[in-house]
């Protein structure tokens, strides 16, 4: 995938992961961003999927996968088994969502998650004027369709991390047409953050509304 195709969702994750790192993927799909690791900073990716078809796909790029619910827990794994554990579109997705932080937080020396903002203006219009469940590009789906169970925004997020003490090391908003450095709950569609097991209050993004 050539650099300029790569989406700044995967590139803000490339700056985070070290080179030669492990890397577990909750939710890891067809392996595609383990892929772009593997390629792009030789980590060492395994993977947890639940869709058996994406399982093939994945294994088929050489990636070791189970499958697994990860609402479960992660019992196989050892305390800081990982240097990385990527929950790249899955943290909303998941039953369990305070079950599946504490253990990727176990697991994983760091952690990353990815996730749509509900609190996008896009959405807040639609739902404000439409008075119906929003679609966006982050949210493409319709409410019976979308595999999402839980609708957070970014200022959901951070409050979350600030009550269970969770450090947010760095952080990273996507819109519409590119980075989005200023009031990104109104106007990032997606949130990327790098959690530490530990507060870091100095870190704490300021959103906006």
């Amino acid at each position: 995938m050539p650099s300029k195709e790569i989406p700044l969702e995967y590139r803000a994750i490339l700056e985070w992961v070290s080179p030669g790192s492990t890397v577990l993927d909750l939710g890891c799909g067809d392996g595609e961003l383990l892929s772009l690791l593997a390629r792009a900073k030789n980590v060492r990716g395994h993977g947890i999927e639940i869709d058996e078809q994406a399982i093939y796909r994945c294994v088929a790029k050489g990636f070791s996968v189970f499958h697994e619910d990860i609402d479960h827990g992660l019992p196989e794994y050892g305390d800081s088994s990982f240097d990385y554990v990527i929950l790249y579109q899955t943290f909303q997705q998941v039953k369990e969502p305070d079950v599946v932080m504490k253990e990727a937080l176990r697991v994983g020396r760091e952690v990353i998650i990815g996730f749509p903002n509900f609190a996008h203006y896009d959405a807040r219009f639609q739902m404000f004027f439409r008075g119906k469940a929003p679609m966006t590009p982050s949210l493409p789906h319709e409410w019976h369709e979308t595999p999402n169970l839980h609708f957070l925004s970014i200022s959901d997020f951070i409050e979350y991390c600030q009550k269970r003490e969770i450090g947010i090391k760095h952080s990273f908003f996507v819109g519409k047409k590119g980075q989005v450095k200023r009031l990104p709950n109104l106007f990032a569609c997606t949130g990327l953050f790098l959690l530490v097991k530990e507060t870091i209050r100095r870190n704490n993004p300021r959103t906006g509304e």
